[in-house]
């Protein structure tokens, strides 16, 4: 992906953090479907700059039968249609077969000839890093494996954690200026 979209590292992130969805634990694909959909403000701002949400459940036809893309968006900077493949289970190779059969209809059918080729993110809880490079060293397709996180670490964890840091360094500085 990055010969041909040599700027995309830095405009697609490979970690979401949507602990604005409130979701449970365990949920279902139609869960994080539907709650990204109430969000999609908040959900835009997560992915980056220069989205541009075109639909939900877009429909494509091949063979004769109609598959729909979870969400479709616009890349302004990129110039290409960006097809997100939403999972609740952790990254399995299968996944990028389905979402390059999806980014093959939208350029055959849908890819208007000044835009870029379409462009893949399956986004997952979770990912092994060497099972996706393994999975998409061979694949052709401009796809990419972005991870999302239900919640944050809550803040009052994070400044506990950063005061005993703290003070732990200020101990170890103090013993360490005493004489000998």
């Amino acid at each position: 992906m990055l010969t041909q979209y040599p700027d995309a590292q830095f405009m697609l992130k490979d970690k979401l953090f949507l602990d604005f969805l409130g979701l449970k634990p365990k949920h279902t694909e139609p869960q994080l479907h539907s709650a990204l959909l109430e969000h999609m403000k908040q959900f835009i701002l997560e992915l980056g700059k220069d989205f541009i949400f075109m639909d939900s459940e877009f429909p494509v036809i091949v063979g004769g039968k109609q598959k729909r893309i979870d969400l479709l968006f616009y890349h302004r900077a990129l110039q290409c249609l960006v097809a997100v493949e939403l999972k609740a289970l952790d990254f399995e190779a299968e996944f990028v077969s389905k979402l390059d059969l999806y980014l093959e209809a939208l350029d055959r059918d849908h890819k208007h000839p000044n835009e870029n080729p379409s462009v893949g993110i399956i986004l997952c809880p979770s990912a092994d890093k060497s099972e996706v490079e393994y999975t998409l060293s061979r694949s052709l397709s401009p796809t990419m494996v972005a991870e999302y996180r239900r919640r944050l670490i809550p803040i009052e964890v994070m400044q506990h954690s950063l005061a005993e840091y703290c003070e732990y360094l200020k101990n170890k500085y103090a013993n360490n200026k005493q004489p000998q």
